[in-house]
């Protein structure tokens, strides 16, 4: 059995003005950068191995954690929004109309025009977390909501078409559980980087 503590970037000012992000290559804020300083991680999860999105903003919390030692996974790159990326959701809506209720309808296979779909994504993450499984031991990965959100789906089978179980909550950390063949599931969700470490679950076969 294998883990992955997965968590999001910091805020950008896209995330602000909530534009889609997807592979736009954004920087931190300045006060995306004051909230990453805040966060805080164990020890031990600093010395298993990270995978960050090629994307800077997810490098620059990566560093701005202290983390120097990490490698750039391309397959956690954010889930392309093509030609909706800039753009902010009410005013998609309101442009589109039905068209735009039709395709929100469609859950894991939403695919904006020269985007990618949720389901994509799935698929796309399948060999990344082949290989955490082959490895057997707990890892850090930085990535996106995109990310977050469709292995989330897949690990609880959710298709994407109404609310999820639990609210994937910002500044928070979240564990999945990878099994020998490469199959996810929820270990724990929402757990806060701005609180006391002393009650983060510890890594997989870790000795204090």
């Amino acid at each position: 059995m294998a883990e992955i503590l997965m968590f999001r970037h910091g805020p950008t000012v896209w995330n602000a003005e909530k534009r889609m992000q997807g592979r736009s290559d954004i920087s931190l804020s300045e006060q995306g950068m004051k909230t990453v300083r805040k966060w805080h991680l164990p020890n031990e999860w600093m010395e298993v191995p990270w995978y960050v999105s090629p994307l800077q903003r997810a490098q620059q919390t990566a560093e701005l954690l202290g983390q120097e030692k990490f490698e750039i996974a391309p397959l956690l790159i954010e889930m392309s929004w093509g030609n909706w990326e800039g753009q902010r959701l009410p005013e998609l809506r309101e442009r589109l109309g039905p068209e735009m209720e039709e395709m929100e309808a469609l859950g894991l296979d939403l695919c904006p025009p020269d985007g990618e779909s949720p389901r994509n994504v799935q698929e796309r993450l399948k060999p990344f977390l082949k290989t955490i499984a082959k490895a057997e031991q707990s890892v850090v990965a930085v990535a996106h909501k995109g990310i977050l959100r469709t292995l989330y789906a897949d690990a609880t089978n959710w298709d994407m078409r109404g609310k999820p179980n639990e609210k994937i909550l910002d500044n928070c950390a979240h564990l999945f559980q990878v099994s020998p063949t490469g199959e996810i599931s929820v270990k724990t969700m929402n757990i806060s980087l701005l609180q006391s470490t002393e009650f983060f679950p510890r890594p997989l076969n870790y000795t204090p």
